[in-house]
């Protein structure tokens, strides 16, 4: 059975219509190229004010991955280390660009509770003095994890002073930030601050556009060449308005984060219904993502009835996300042939 909405991504969803009517509006006439255009302007203005930061570098790259490889490879020699999750995007779905663009980077697996870094275990690990080895540099967390939980802003503190402690630069990976606002209630600038971060991705792409991250430095100065390395690894776009006015028709309208507070609720929905199955959640659903205990039979059923899951070993369970464009009808449909197929029906 062919689908033509599901579960397996907020990466298939559709560009919301906040974002598409200023990509329209970006596309009426002329406007100067790489980013000296008025809408880049306006874009770098709203980030600002959301990270709380007026003085900040931004920087509208077109993936997730340069983002964080980027941000990265700007915070660390070459000889360096980052501390990191299991399950963390840069680790396990990055295709090492964090090493190909820090010529050298290297990542370290830390402990880890609810794929959240543990403050306790990283001391030993910063303390590390082996020129054999490398230097641990930094810290990279998701907002949300990769398992669909949350930091709370304690969390985030607690890391901060053991960041600092240690002179760790911090880095965050916020591809799906606007849903740990949403869980939190929560600004960008209050996680950003909460954790110390040096540099922040605020992800647009999962949360309703077409494709676009923004990368914030919270120090102007470490961001100093960062426009050479963009254009150098192809991430600067000439006709930059259309990456950048997005930004406007999101944060304008505060769509960014009415969106995201919509997914997480679809989500608390479809965990009930998995809960109710006795099917999980595997991990607490505390955003957009609510991991299953399926076998693979089942699995493979479901999809043959046009739910199609991801799966990794790390996670523990099968994931299913809400999008942005996610509707009550559309997690009934799914928990009705959950049901179906746990019964064996």
């Amino acid at each position: 059975m062919a689908r033509q909405r599901g579960f397996r991504s907020d990466n298939t969803s559709g560009v919301c219509p906040e974002a598409w009517a200023t990509l329209e509006e970006a596309n009426r006439d002329h406007a100067p190229a790489y980013g000296e255009d008025r809408w880049t302007a306006r874009a770098t203005e709203l980030v600002r004010e959301a990270v709380g930061a007026a003085d900040c570098a931004v920087f509208f790259l077109f993936t997730g991955t340069a983002a964080n490889a980027l941000a990265l490879a700007a915070l660390c020699p070459p000889h360096g280390i980052v501390g990191v999750t299991p399950n963390a995007h840069v680790l396990t779905d990055e295709c090492g660009a964090p090493g190909f663009f820090g010529h050298g980077l290297q990542l370290q697996v830390l402990a880890t509770r609810l794929g959240k870094l543990d403050p306790t275990g990283i001391a030993g690990w910063a303390t590390l003095n082996d020129v054999h080895v490398g230097k641990p540099s930094a810290l990279s967390l998701s907002q949300c994890t990769e398992l669909g939980t949350v930091y709370s802003l304690s969390e985030l503190e607690a890391l901060r002073g053991v960041a600092r402690q240690h002179r760790l630069k911090l880095h965050l990976d916020g591809a799906r930030l606007a849903n740990a606002c949403a869980s939190l209630g929560a600004t960008p600038a209050e996680i950003a601050q909460a954790a110390g971060a040096h540099t922040l991705v605020l992800g647009g792409t999962k949360n309703g556009m077409m494709g676009s991250e923004a990368l914030v430095f919270f120090d102007p100065a470490a961001a100093e060449d960062f426009a050479f390395r963009r254009k150098q690894t192809g991430q600067l776009a000439s006709k930059q308005r259309f990456i950048a006015a997005p930004w406007v028709g999101m944060l304008e309208s505060e769509a960014w984060l009415r969106y995201a507070t919509r997914a997480n609720e679809h989500a608390a929905s479809l965990a009930a219904g998995v809960a109710r199955l006795g099917l999980g959640p595997v991990h607490p659903c505390e955003a957009n993502e609510v991991f299953m205990s399926l076998t693979s039979a089942q699995a493979g059923e479901l999809e043959t009835r046009g739910w199609p899951l991801y799966f990794e070993s790390e996670w523990g369970g099968f994931r299913a996300v809400c999008s942005w464009d996610t509707s009550a009808e559309d997690v009934a449909d799914f928990v009705r042939d959950l049901e179906s197929v746990a019964r064996g029906a």
